[in-house]
């Protein structure tokens, strides 16, 4: 079984209703750039919502976060994973990109193609930690927020929020630069992390506090 096709829906444009009231600083964040590969994108119709607005919003937060100084990582996931490697996840999804029909599909796509200075973190699991350097990144640059975007929301997205948390790392997920298998789906997500281990945020309220020059942690 492989990634269904994925029909058009609208952004969600809800402002979260959060259990706890972190504010993202830019002195202690690192912008997670979440699986924005070709394979995973193909799934949608790139040029229906809620893509489009995905790939702006996920511009505009990396365009920033290089301004402030803050660090970006992408996660990516390789199209070389040996049986041993994917093991559970071809029972739920296939070979993915171990299929030789998807090999040429593995780069992160051109809109977003990760400057020098950012990092790329293998996949191998829905969480973005999961045997990655992404914690020791994080640790060693004194960081202890992680701001998520990208694909697909109630998947990788909302494991790695949920695993940040289970690190002592605050995470925010960004609504509105996450997308997903459907409008249900994509909300489900927003909801669980804000109410059970982080918070939901839109991007024009993350823009607003990283952009805040009087940045206190």
């Amino acid at each position: 079984m492989s990634i269904p096709a994925i029909a058009a829906y609208p952004m969600p444009r809800m402002e979260p209703e959060n259990r706890v009231a972190w504010k993202a600083h830019a002195s202690r964040a690192v912008l997670l750039i979440h699986d924005m590969q070709y394979y995973f994108l193909k799934k949608f119709d790139v040029s229906a919502e809620p893509v489009p607005t995905l790939i702006r919003h996920i511009s505009q937060l990396r365009e920033l976060c290089h301004a402030r100084g803050i660090p970006v990582v992408y996660t990516a996931q390789p199209s070389d994973q040996p049986p041993d490697d994917r093991a559970l996840l071809t029972d739920f999804w296939g070979p993915g990109l171990s299929d030789p029909h998807n090999a040429d599909q593995e780069a992160i796509i051109a809109e977003l193609a990760p400057a020098p200075q950012d990092l790329i973190q293998t996949k191998w699991r829905y969480s973005a930690f999961y045997r990655s350097d992404l914690k020791k990144i994080m640790q060693d640059q004194g960081r202890d927020q992680l701001i998520i975007c990208g694909i697909y929301s109630h998947i990788g997205c909302m494991t790695t929020a949920l695993d940040a948390f289970m690190n002592d790392i605050q995470p925010f997920f960004v609504s509105d630069a996450t997308a997903d298998f459907s409008a249900e789906e994509h909300a489900m997500a927003i909801k669980y992390v804000s109410q059970r281990c982080g918070v939901s945020v839109t991007t024009s309220q993350l823009q607003r506090w990283l952009s805040d020059h009087g940045d206190q942690a």
